[in-house]
């Protein structure tokens, strides 16, 4: 059965012969750990909001995106980036196909803390995103695209849950773009940019960058706090 999360919009699949028939049961999120509601009397995901008509659409298994054919892949616990994370500990997704500029960059990230992970593949990328929300990621526009505006990580992040996605520090590494350019972070809907000529100075603008968006988002954050919402 396929089951899709009202809170991130994560999907994920329980196998039949584990469902409980004609009841209704909760089941945890692997991503966001929210519990979903799940009805087996009629054997309809009770998060499920939208159906399409028997005729209607592509065939099962034709002209999936790489994002759907992840999201209908079987859950496989093998795919999680990190086995054990230590409470307190801040996770960094590392998606740049360039190996000198993938290590400064999980250099940067090592001194500030982050545990990291640097999928091969934006395929092996999605399937992580599945499994953990994380605090960081630097995505290289061209990471799995040769078209930048076709980023299929980029397209998986902006349709998350903006209570999911807005505690991710998204930073966008470009060749088009100048460094901490707002007006073109704000359309690329990214938290920082940094262009590849500045790479050699990626922890100093990570810091920056970072620091920036916990003074923007200070108050508000202390505002869900004080009525309850978080």
């Amino acid at each position: 059965m396929d089951v899709v999360c009202e809170k991130c919009r994560g999907k994920f699949q329980i196998p039949d012969k584990k469902l409980p028939k004609g009841q209704v049961f909760s089941v945890i999120c692997p991503k966001c750990t929210n519990k979903v509601s799940v009805d087996t009397r009629f054997d309809i995901p009770l998060s499920t909001k939208e159906t399409s008509a028997p005729s209607a659409g592509p065939k099962p298994g034709l002209n999936k995106t790489i994002i759907e054919e992840v999201d209908s892949s079987a859950y496989d616990a093998s795919e999680k980036p990190f086995d054990f994370v230590e409470e307190g500990v801040e996770t960094a997704l590392l998606c740049e196909p360039e190996p000198a500029i993938r290590a400064k960059i999980i250099t940067a990230l090592y001194n500030m803390g982050y545990h990291t992970t640097a999928p091969q593949s934006h395929k092996d990328t999605l399937k992580q995103m599945r499994f953990h929300v994380f605090d960081m990621v630097v995505l290289n526009e061209r990471f799995g695209t040769r078209d930048p505006d076709m980023n299929s990580v980029l397209k998986y992040l902006d349709r998350l849950n903006m209570s999911v996605r807005r505690n991710i520090f998204l930073t966008l590494i470009t060749d088009r773009f100048r460094t901490m350019d707002n007006m073109a972070a704000f359309n690329k809907s990214v938290n920082l940019i940094v262009n590849l000529k500045n790479i050699n100075e990626i922890e100093k603008i990570l810091r920056r960058g970072v620091a920036d968006n916990k003074a923007f988002y200070r108050v508000f954050k202390e505002s869900l706090v004080k009525t309850g919402r978080v």
